[in-house]
């Protein structure tokens, strides 16, 4: 490819609307150009990566058997009817003239074991697991950071069929190999994190995290065991039983317009850790309220296994004065309505003398004691961990990192085909439920992440995989005709040796070039300038620019394609193909 002949509109201001290192390169390199809000397009050098990041995952997932389909990306609400998620708030939901109801598929469950329910007849047929890689649409309520959070983004999604358990976690263990060398390929080697399943629902599953400032996320990470989970998932191990505190008699304060744990802790000059909120929640048609420290955030997921609940939501405003007798601001397990069930954090088990809500509108009580001042609530680990906390595994204290989520991998179970009625005819004769697996890869979110990691002062250092282009032959004066002549000799010959290269023959200053391909992360650079006098050309690595290689012209070629094949190579070391 000849630069002339490529559209890649450079800019060199950063863009007002750039939040984080990725989307600041990937618009100032001309890669990708905003539509609207979290919807993006993709420009040639930027699609050429997508493509590129795309074969790798093609060619990982077949490798494990998986088949790739191609599934509709409008699907009818009635399917997603079936599952209970047809009202999920991130759907884009329209209706056809006919005013039948579909939406943008977000993620494909239902749409695949359709196709199994369909299909799939019997435990001869299994296992199977299909996989397609397609656009997807969400309704972000605030799409951030360039392709990190987008409505419309490309993802993979893949799904496997199996008859048991056992088969299932084959399946599971195969995608896990998969997603780990593609990954790899791409020059990345993201955390591997327990986590929580969200609106796709399941058992066990976990998150690929590339560790990064930018990250949306927060890791806990153990060095002592390995141990590692997103926050959201992340048990604690209990606290070590300190000498108690002698209680102290119960105080009411009047607390006039003091509602926020900083508006209490200041008015009763106490740290937010001398505080306990009482957060009120429905679910499962009953009314629970949940304790946690005041500088501590409740994990929802936590609290409704603890309270045995499908899904929880906060109370009403109405809900909580019945609850409390106060309005909302004011909650405290002192004087709470008999019918609400308290469940309180571990940590506050052994935790004596602290604030609560006064269940009375402007009022807080000081020196509150379980056992003594309201019944003895049940206590469990429901609350959000952070750094300092026991790890769940070892005990030793957890480190925390911000992480940006690439893929996610779930045992689905039954959760789908048992709603779906998608049965199978087992060996023994009986009808069965599919058990399922999903995993995703977020493919345009991962350019963004490879970038976030692969970068330095002067634009993107791209892994060669995944690069635009592998080697960037630059000519630095297009009127010297012994520089024309030795910069189309190498392209010709690298381009004839299998090589991705690109010919900077542009009529632009050299500045302007040599800033362009940095900017590009294209790996390595031929520049093609004065030494051409002398038969020679200048040689060197996007990621080492300081070192820099004169090549007489005879041989040239030969000592970039070793390059290249070097750069290769340790790639293919990292994803295990050589070794």
């Amino acid at each position: 490819m000849r630069a002339s002949n490529m559209f890649s509109p450079t800019l060199r201001e950063i863009p007002a609307e750039a939040e984080i290192i990725s989307h600041k390169l990937l618009l100032r390199a001309g890669f990708i150009r905003k539509v609207s809000a979290g919807i993006y397009d993709y420009l040639p050098m930027g699609y050429r990566v997508l493509s590129k990041i795309q074969k790798i995952v093609r060619e990982e997932l077949d490798r494990q058997g998986a088949l790739e389909i191609l599934m509709p990306a409008l699907v009818s609400g009635e399917l997603y009817k079936e599952t209970g998620r047809w009202d999920l708030d991130v759907l884009f939901r329209l209706k056809d003239r006919k005013n039948a109801e579909y939406a943008i598929g977000f993620t494909h469950e239902e749409v695949v074991t359709d196709i199994a329910r369909r299909d799939v007849k019997s435990y001869k047929q299994l296992p199977v697991n299909l996989y397609q890689i397609q656009t997807k649409g969400r309704d972000e309520a605030r799409p951030r950071a360039g392709l990190v959070r987008c409505r419309e983004f490309i993802m993979m999604d893949a799904y496997s069929f199996d008859t048991g358990w056992e088969g299932l976690d084959r399946s599971y263990r195969k995608m896990f190999v998969a997603f780990g060398r593609a990954f790899r390929r791409c020059g990345i080697a993201p955390q591997v994190v327990d986590a929580d399943s969200g609106a796709i629902g399941g058992k066990e599953n976990q998150e690929y995290m590339v560790l990064c400032d930018s990250g949306e996320d927060t890791l806990l990470l153990c060095s002592r065991c390995g141990y590692s989970a997103n926050a959201e998932k992340c048990g604690i191990a209990d606290a070590p039983r300190e000498p108690g505190e002698e209680p102290l008699p119960m105080e009411r304060v009047a607390t006039p317009g003091a509602k926020t744990i900083e508006q209490v802790a200041s008015f009763l000059k106490i740290s937010p850790k001398r505080l306990v909120k009482t957060l009120i929640y429905t679910g499962g048609g009953k009314t629970f309220a949940f304790l946690v420290r005041g500088d501590r955030d409740l994990n929802e997921s936590k609290a409704a296994r603890a309270a045995g609940v499908k899904s929880l939501e906060m109370a009403d405003p109405d809900t909580v004065e019945r609850a409390t007798g106060a309005e909302t601001g004011f909650a405290g397990p002192v004087g709470l309505d008999s019918a609400v069930k308290v469940i309180a954090d571990n940590e506050l088990r052994y935790m004596a003398n602290y604030a609560t809500g006064g269940c009375e509108t402007d009022v807080h009580i000081k020196n509150v004691n379980a056992g003594r001042d309201f019944p003895e609530p049940e206590y469990a680990d429901i609350r959000i961990a952070s750094k300092g906390d026991g790890c769940p595994e070892c005990g030793a204290k957890l480190s925390a990192a911000k992480g940006m989520e690439v893929g996610h991998i779930f045992k689905l179970g039954t959760l789908y085909s048992e709603k779906m009625n998608a049965r199978f005819t087992d060996e023994d004769g009986s009808e069965k439920p599919f058990v399922m697996g999903c995993y995703g890869l977020g493919v345009s979110r991962l350019l963004s992440a490879i970038v976030e990691v692969s970068n330095d002062k002067d634009g993107m250092v791209l892994p060669v995989s995944i690069a635009p282009f592998e080697v960037s032959v630059i000519l630095v004066n297009p009127e010297d005709e012994q520089q024309c002549s030795l910069a189309t000799r190498i392209y010709e010959e690298l381009q004839q040796a299998g090589a991705d290269v690109l010919l900077d023959e542009r009529d632009e200053r050299p500045g302007v070039k040599f800033k362009d391909n940095d900017l590009w992360g294209i790996p390595i650079q031929v520049v093609v300038g004065k030494s051409a006098a002398e038969g020679k050309v200048e040689a060197s690595l996007r990621s080492n620019k300081a070192e820099k290689r004169l090549l007489p012209i005879d041989g040239a070629s030969e000592a970039v394609l070793d390059m290249l094949g070097r750069l290769h190579d340790a790639l293919r070391l990292a994803a295990g193909e050589i070794g």
